[in-house]
């Protein structure tokens, strides 16, 4: 199950876990649609593809919540 992290590695910005706005890599490092245009669709961590991250429904995630531990910030936001 995906951890669904609560925010971007780079900007910090809020990513509701059931909205489209999120992109993930393999290894689940968050990116929102924004920063991931910037990085050209590929994460600075692993150097994986960035994907947009499916939404959690609303209704599950009362039973599977998403992540409240913030990524922390491992890229520096583009100028």
């Amino acid at each position: 199950m995906l951890t669904m992290k609560p925010n971007c590695e780079c900007c910090d910005r809020d990513l509701d876990p059931s909205a489209t706005d999120a992109r993930i890599c393999s290894f689940e490092c968050t990116w929102c649609a924004e920063c991931a245009k910037h990085l050209d669709g590929t994460c600075p961590n692993c150097g994986g593809s960035l994907v947009q991250r499916p939404a959690r429904a609303a209704a599950l995630l009362e039973a599977f919540p998403a992540s409240v531990e913030r990524a922390p910030a491992s890229h520096s936001c583009p100028d």
